[in-house]
This record gives structure tokens, sequence and C-alpha cells, in this order.
């Protein structure tokens, strides 16, 4: 998320409520500042304590960056304001129970029964990415939310780490979406065109979709790297002082074109493939439910044996489905269930990143800030939530699941005491 600087106070003159018949420089402060500005005792501070003693005498008006843009307001606007107070609990929770989850993901995927799938190799790294995800952003939630909310008077060292903790988390959630988009290429092929499956989805080709998808991010990720950088600005609140915070240079010319990439090529894009690949696979478990259905009714008549008019007798062949088959269905089932939670967090980015990059700066202040502590919640929820999924719709890993915890709960056979003396003494 980035850091809005909306807070900090933006003199306009067309708009400061001041009586033009006053002069400033009548002022006997001022003058003697003017007069002593190439001696050591003249400060920036004692500047800033006049102009904010002629603030308060004159009750100048002070004017936000974008205060009188009508985007994104109304009581919609209040709601999500209210739910922004709470982001840092929600959030510290979604991490750290996604955290645990992620890092279960990758014990049960890198089993020896499961880690030999390309689509559980998949599943495995998107784990790894979301655990990172979420881990980085735990520190960043107990700061921000928890700590010091609100504070505005933030060190250096501290808009670093927000740069750091920007690059690095649209990195890794950029590289989560490309796993996803691997994820659901790789099952259309393996359904649309089974007789070819095995020739496209070798190992080797999983291998090099998984290292493109942690490759590709920081190239794509190039144009935020100029953009967004580090600001310093004086705030007026209790005493003078310096602030520093993270902002985008939008007077250069990167800025429009970072939110073209960002919301097109990075979200919009793998939204709409997803969308038609998620469209198929849906039709493909419809009709597998059809015929499942279908099959039902065949199988109503409980004999074997079907005698026919002229009095022949034969055998009805077994039309119960396969368990390959119905392993199929679910794996797709469960593939389905991951893409449809993945557009429904990163569609509505997507489309707020290309408003905020043909509507302007304004719409991005006022709009893509105000969302951005739900658009983390919904990011960090779709990365949590996979565990739940893959245990409520895959047999296989449920079973892979339960062999770990009974292995290790069960209680392991006391040593003797003679083999404990060795090991305390090696």
């Amino acid at each position: 998320m980035l850091a809005d600087d909306d807070t900090r106070p933006k003199y306009n003159s067309t708009y400061l409520g001041i009586n033009d018949t006053y002069n400033f420089f009548e002022d006997t402060s001022f003058i003697s500042l003017l007069k002593h500005k190439g001696s050591n005792s003249s400060n920036i501070g004692e500047v800033l304590k006049v102009l904010e003693s002629w603030r308060n005498k004159y009750n100048i008006s002070v004017v936000k960056e974008c205060s009188r843009s009508d985007y994104c307001s109304g009581e919609f606007r209040d709601l999500v304001l209210a739910y922004n107070n709470i982001h840092g609990y929600v959030s510290l929770l979604i991490c750290l129970f996604g955290s645990l989850a992620n890092a279960l993901n990758v014990a049960v995927l890198t089993r020896r029964d499961l880690a030999s799938a390309p689509i559980n190799r998949l599943l495995k790294w998107l784990a790894v990415a979301d655990v990172f995800v979420m881990l980085e952003y735990v520190p960043f939630a107990i700061y921000s939310y928890l700590l010091f909310p609100g504070q505005e008077d933030r060190p250096y060292s501290w808009a670093v780490y927000m740069l750091f903790h920007m690059h690095f988390t649209q990195i890794l959630h950029t590289a989560s979406i490309l796993l996803t988009l691997s994820l659901a290429i790789w099952r259309y092929i393996a359904i649309k065109y089974p007789s070819y499956g095995p020739a496209l989805c070798t190992d080797r080709r999983c291998s090099f979709a998984i290292l493109s998808s942690f490759l590709l991010p920081p190239i794509l990720c190039i144009p935020s790297y100029f953009v967004f950088t580090i600001h310093e600005d004086i705030t007026l609140e209790s005493r003078p002082s310096k602030v520093y915070f993270v902002d985008s240079n939008h007077e250069n010319s990167l800025y429009q074109i970072n939110f073209w990439v960002h919301a097109v090529v990075i979200k919009l894009l793998p939204c709409a493939i997803l969308t038609v690949i998620s469209a198929w696979l849906i039709r493909v478990l419809y009709r597998a439910n059809s015929r499942k259905k279908a099959l039902k009714g065949y199988n109503a008549c409980p004999a074997d044996a079907v005698v026919n008019t002229n009095g022949n007798v034969f055998t009805r062949k077994s039309t119960k489905r396969s368990k390959a088959e119905r392993r199929t269905d679910r794996t797709t089932r469960m593939l389905v269930a991951v893409l449809l939670l993945f557009l429904l967090t990163e569609f509505p980015q997507g489309i707020l990143g290309l408003m905020s990059g043909t509507l302007g700066r304004c719409f991005f202040k006022r709009c893509y800030n105000l969302f951005g502590e739900m658009m983390d919640a919904l990011a960090l929820l779709n990365g949590a939530i996979n565990f739940v999924l893959y245990c409520s719709m895959s047999k296989q890993f449920r079973t892979t699941f339960g062999q770990i915890m009974r292995n290790r709960c069960v209680n392991t056979p006391r040593a003797s005491s003679h083999t404990e003396l060795q090991t305390t003494y090696v």
C-alpha cells in the first residue's frame, strides 16, 4: 500500500482566504528574519513558526491536494474508512493464519506421493510466494496500524522500509499471479488435449514455468522503481520537523506507463485469460455432472442381465465412472475455486489501476489509496484460504495431511538410560 500524503498541508494563494489588503511584509517578525537570513541563529524552524502563526492569526485555510475532487465520495467512502481503522488487526490475523496454512501446504505438497505431479509443484511454489508476502506484511502492519497509527513524523529509515515493502510485495504478488496463470493453462491443456498432455506438460516445461514466474516480475515492475521514490517534507503539527514518505513522481511520463503496465499487463490481461479458462473449466464440470446424473439414471435397473423383446439375454456393461475420472473432476473443481477466488481479488485492483492511469493523480489519491487496505486484505485472504480449499476438495491432500499430523503426534519410544547417557556426552 502506497503512503498517502493528503495529510500534508498544501498552501495555495488562490484558496487561502487571505485579505488582499494586508501586507505581510509589515510584520516585524518576518522583517527580523529577513534581516538575519545570513546569520546562524535563523533557521527553517523559525520561518515555519512565523508562517504557522500567520495561518492561525488570519484564519488561513489549508487546502489539501485533490480535496475538491468528487471521486469516491459519499457514505460508501465512510464505510471503507471505517474498515481501514481495523485493517491492522484483520490483516495481522490473516497473515498469521496464512503463513501457517501455506507452510502446511508446502509440507504436504513436497511429500513423495504428491511432489511428482506438475500441478502440485506449481501449487507448492504458489504457497512459497504467498508465505513470503505474508511474513513481510506482518512488521508493516504492526508498525503502521498497531504501534504508531496515523503517525506522520516518520524517520528516513521507515521510508526506506516502505519502499522495500512496496516493491517486494509487488514482485512476489506478481509471481503469484503468473503461477496461477500457469496453473490454469496447465489444467486447460491436460483436459482439452488429453492425448497431447503428457508430451506438452512435462517436468522440464513445468520447471521453466516456475522459473519464469519468478524472473519476469522484477522486469515487469521496472517502471515502478523510477516512479515511486522517497520524498522529504516539513510538518507543522506540534513542532516543525522533517518527514519522509514514499510517493510517486506524477510529472514523469513513466507515471502513466507504470499504471498501464500494472493495470493491463499484470492485472487485467491475466484476469481475462483466467476468465476464459475458468468459464471453459466450469463448462467441462457441468458436462461431467450431467453425464454423472445420466449414468445414475441408467444404473437404476438393479439387474445386470437384461432380456429383450425377442427373448435374447445380454449383459449390460458397467457404466460406473472410473476412479481416475472422479479424481480429475475433483482436481478441476479445486482449481476452478482457486481461479475464481483469484479473479474476485485481482480484477477490482486492475480496474482501479486502469482508472488511475486514465483519470489521473486525483483519482489515485482519492480512490486507489482509499481502497488500498481493503485490496491488501483481499489479496492476503486469497493466499491464505488456499489451504482450506485443498483440504475440502482434495481427498489425496487430506489423506497426506492426516498422515503428517499422525506422524507428528505419535510418541516415539523412549530411549534407554544407557543411550541417553551416551547421547548426553557426545
